[in-house]
C-alpha cells in the first residue's frame, strides 16, 4: 500500500478543486441544512422528494466549467445529511432514481468529470436524519432534537452503522476508481470508533487503496501517531489556517480549505453575497503559500443549473489561471516570509511573486540580492530586469535586496500581479 505521502502526491500538485452541494434542498432554496434548521419532519420534507427533477443536469457542463477554471478535481455531495442518495443505493428507496429525476445522476457525475479529465470525489455524510436508527431526540443536529415524540425512541444504532458501511461499499465498488471519498462529520460523542471507523477505513482500503480519505471521521491527524482513521488531509471549513497545518513533529500535513463561494453550501436562491474572482484567488494563492489547497463551492439549484454568478466568478478565475497556473499547480510555501506587498509561491527554484500592492517605485524583494537568474511576467512572459534603482544606496537594504521596475502607476493585472523569479 502506498504511504500517505505518495497517495497525497497528485492532490497537492493539483491545488485546486470543485466542491458540489446538491440534493433534495435545493428545492426550499434556503441551504443544506434547512431541515435542521426549520426542524422539518420527514413528512414535512417528503414533498422535496416527490417533485426532484432536475431537468437541466448537465454534468459534462460542470465539468467543463470547472476544467476552464483551472480546477483539477472535484467532490459532490453523494447523500448530505438528510439522507436522500443522489445514487442508485441498493440499501434505501429514498434516493434520485425514485423521484421523477429517474436516473442515477453520480453515475452521470463520474462519467463526465473522467472524460474531461478530472480526477472524481464523493462526499459522503455519516449523519443521516432520515434513517430510523439514527440518534434523535437530544442529539445536537437532528431535526427533531427536540420533539417528544422521539424521546426515550430505542434505536439499534447498529443497524446505521451496518447501513452507511454498505453505502460507502457501493460507492467504491460501483463507479471505478474514485480519488477522493469526503466523510462528513463528527461531532461530540459521534466520533472515531462510534463510525466502527478502523473497520470502515480497512474496507474502503480493500477496494480503493489509493483513494484519499478527509480527517472528519475523528482522530488526530496531527499526532505522531495518527489513527488509522485519522484520514490522508485535514479539512479546515471557512478559514485559512494562519500558519498551514503541522503536526506534533513540526512536519507538514495535507489539508485542504472548504470555502463557499456565497454564504451557503446549498442552493439559496436569496444569498447574493458572491465572493469576487479576486477574494477567490487571493484565497487560493493564499493557501498554496502555507502549502494547502482550495475546495471552491458551487450550489446548483433545483433544475440542476449551477447559479449565473458562481459560473460568472468561475470563468473570471479561469482566465486569471489560464495565464498564472504555473504559480499554483506544483507550488507550495516558499524560503521566504511573507512580503509586504502580497504573497509567494514557489516551485524547486522558480519563485512566485505575487504582487497585489504597487505601491511606489520597484517592487523590493528582500533576501534575493545576486540570488536571481531570470525574472519575467508569468501571465505574458514578458522579461523584467532586476536592477538597482537611482539613489537605493543611500535609502534602501541594497547589501541583501534586490529590485524589478513595474512600468506605470498601475500594476498589469490588478487582481494579482505574478512576476516569475528563476533562482541561481
Amino acid at each position: 500500500m502506498k504511504s500517505r505521502e505518495e497517495r497525497t502526491k497528485w492532490f497537492l500538485d493539483d491545488r485546486f478543486g470543485l466542491f458540489i452541494h446538491w440534493g433534495l434542498y435545493a428545492i426550499p432554496a434556503r441551504g443544506e441544512w434547512v431541515r435542521s434548521r426549520e426542524r422539518l419532519s420527514i413528512e414535512d420534507y417528503q414533498p422535496f422528494f416527490d417533485e426532484f427533477n432536475p431537468i437541466h443536469y448537465d454534468p459534462r457542463a460542470w465539468a467543463k466549467a470547472a476544467k476552464a477554471a483551472g480546477q483539477k478535481y472535484a467532490v459532490l455531495t453523494t447523500k448530505h445529511h438528510d439522507g436522500f442518495c443522489l445514487f442508485d443505493s441498493k440499501l434505501t428507496d429514498y434516493k434520485a432514481t425514485n423521484t421523477p429525476a429517474k436516473r442515477d445522476l453520480i453515475e452521470e457525475y463520474v462519467e463526465a468529470f473522467r472524460s474531461e479529465g478530472l480526477k472524481v470525489g464523493f462526499y459522503y455524510s455519516i449523519i443521516d436524519w432520515h434513517h430510523d436508527h439514527y440518534p434523535k431526540y437530544g442529539d445536537r443536529q437532528h431535526p427533531m432534537r427536540d420533539n417528544e415524540h422521539y424521546r426515550g425512541e430505542k434505536i439499534d444504532f447498529n443497524q446505521y452503522l451496518e447501513y452507511m458501511h454498505g453505502q460507502v461499499r457501493e460507492l467504491l465498488t460501483n463507479y471505478g476508481k474514485i480519488d477522493v471519498i469526503w466523510f462528513d462529520f463528527s461531532y461530540d460523542e459521534m466520533t472515531g470508533e462510534k463510525w466502527k471507523a478502523t473497520e470502515l477505513i480497512e474496507m474502503i482500503r480493500s477496494l480503493q487503496p489509493d483513494i484519499l480519505i478527509d480527517n472528519r471521521l475523528g482522530g488526530n491527524i496531527m499526532a505522531n501517531e495518527p489513527e488509522i482513521y485519522a484520514g490522508d488531509f485535514y479539512s479546515p471549513e471557512q478559514i485559512v489556517p494562519p500558519q498551514g497545518i503541522l503536526n506534533e513533529k513540526n512536519e507538514q500535513v495535507p489539508w485542504e480549505a472548504c470555502i463557499t463561494l456565497n454564504d451557503n453550501w446549498g442552493y439559496a436562491a436569496h444569498d447574493n453575497n458572491y465572493k469576487s474572482p479576486k477574494q477567490v484567488i487571493h484565497a487560493l494563492v493564499e493557501c498554496v503559500s502555507k502549502n494547502g489547497n482550495m475546495l471552491l463551492n458551487v450550489g446548483p439549484n433545483a433544475k440542476g443549473d449551477i447559479p449565473e454568478e458562481s459560473l460568472d466568478i468561475l470563468e473570471a478565475v479561469g482566465k486569471w489561471m489560464r495565464q498564472n497556473g504555473e504559480s499554483i499547480y506544483g507550488c507550495g510555501a516558499s524560503f521566504l516570509s511573507k512580503p509586504e506587498w502580497g504573497r509567494y509561491t514557489q516551485k524547486g527554484n522558480y519563485l512566485y511573486a505575487h504582487v497585489y500592492d504597487r505601491g511606489i517605485g520597484p517592487i523590493y524583494f528582500q533576501g534575493l540580492k545576486g540570488k536571481i537568474k531570470r525574472a519575467r511576467l508569468l501571465a505574458d512572459g514578458s522579461e523584467l530586469k532586476v536592477q538597482t534603482p537611482w539613489m537605493a544606496e543611500q535609502y534602501s537594504d541594497i547589501a541583501n535586496g534586490a529590485f524589478i521596475d513595474l512600468p506605470g502607476a498601475e500594476l498589469p493585472d490588478e487582481w494579482d500581479t505574478v512576476i516569475e523569479l528563476e533562482l541561481l
